[in-house]
């Protein structure tokens, strides 16, 4: 079979695999979708932390059932998606509910490789029905579960005023996820075709562009002076994560979702006279992955909206890097296999 690996940062090369064969305790898939995430792009530039080279990219990723150990109640040829977070089930995390962030977490496509390939093992307990959603629509609940996690880490109340800084697919998913919880939302990027795609396909009401000379004024005027009582990045910009420090409301809450590898850095006496709270949100929980598939089947979110590139799996080599420019107007690419 074939796989496409991260070489090096920058350089990708299709090579040969051995196909997967069953083991116990996991399932092999037939991939089918992949998405192109934020962490896939950074561990092409260099900059994913937790990442070493060569590596299978991957991890959004849907694919038919082939055969499974230990997973009695899943059938050959449904289509299914998996959570690719992969936890020992002892650590303090784990037994602790939240295998989300492991001690010794693999993430598939991160610290193992992952599903740019044709056929993929995957452990039982991590598949996911697919309940009669689209291969498109099972390789996008992972993105927006991550969002969903980071709602729900901030335990976002209706009525609240929350910022989200980032109008990339993890901002987006943010975004709605925000929304469908009873919040106004306000987008921050200084991608101003990412603030449309916000404004005309999300309907969010309020955003800013980050490169004004005037963001607090505008925050205090959406807000009535009082400014966001959530804070949400989904950068992982040192500067952007550095700056939203000031926009936060006095006992407000920030949320770290994006990632990146600096020290962050920002005033203890103005921090502290919020009594504000700082907190990160990695991955998600299989409840995130089923309050994004109910939000789905409800219609409450249409994820495929954000698809702007398609490709096959034999162009990615060719196109990936095409996708870092901003120019090219990207939301979320998807990679097709068979």
């Amino acid at each position: 079979m074939d796989s496409l690996v991260c070489i090096t940062p920058g350089k990708f090369a299709y090579q040969k695999a051995v196909k997967p064969v069953l083991t116990p305790g996991n399932a092999i898939l037939k991939i089918r979708r992949i998405g192109i995430c934020g962490t896939d792009l950074h561990a092409f530039e260099g900059t994913q932390p937790f990442f070493n080279y060569p590596r299978i990219l991957g991890h959004e990723l849907a694919g038919d059932l082939v055969e499974a150990d230990g997973a009695d109640d899943f059938s050959p040829g449904e289509a299914v998606t998996f959570i690719p977070y992969f936890n020992c089930g002892y650590c303090i995390a784990c037994r602790s509910g939240k295998p989300n962030c492991c001690v010794r977490l693999q993430v598939s496509g991160v610290h193992i490789d992952g599903g740019m390939v044709e056929y993929l093992s995957v452990p039982s307990y991590s598949l996911v029905h697919g309940n009669g959603l689209t291969h498109d629509e099972l390789a996008l609940i992972e993105p927006l579960a991550i969002g969903a996690h980071g709602v729900r880490q901030a335990d976002i109340q209706a009525g609240e005023t929350v910022l989200v800084v980032g109008a990339g697919p993890i901002g987006l998913g943010t975004m709605e996820f925000a929304r469908i919880a009873g919040a106004t939302v306000i987008a921050l990027d200084i991608n101003e075709g990412r603030l449309a795609f916000c404004r005309n396909r999300l309907g969010v009401s309020h955003t800013i562009n980050a490169q004004s000379p005037d963001v607090v004024e505008q925050l205090a005027s959406i807000t009535n002076g009082d400014m966001p009582t959530v804070i949400i990045d989904a950068t992982g910009s040192l500067g952007a994560i550095n700056t939203s420090f000031s926009y936060m409301a006095h006992g407000g809450r920030y949320v770290l979702v994006g990632l990146q590898k600096g020290n962050i850095s920002f005033s203890h006496p103005e921090f502290h006279k919020r009594e504000a709270t700082l907190m990160s949100s990695r991955n998600a929980t299989r409840a995130d992955f089923e309050h994004v598939m109910a939000s789905m089947k409800a219609g409450h979110i249409k994820p495929t909206t954000y698809i702007t590139h398609r490709v096959h799996f034999n162009q990615v080599e060719t196109e990936f890097e095409s996708w870092l420019n901003p120019v090219n107007g990207v939301i979320k690419a998807m990679v097709t296999l068979f």
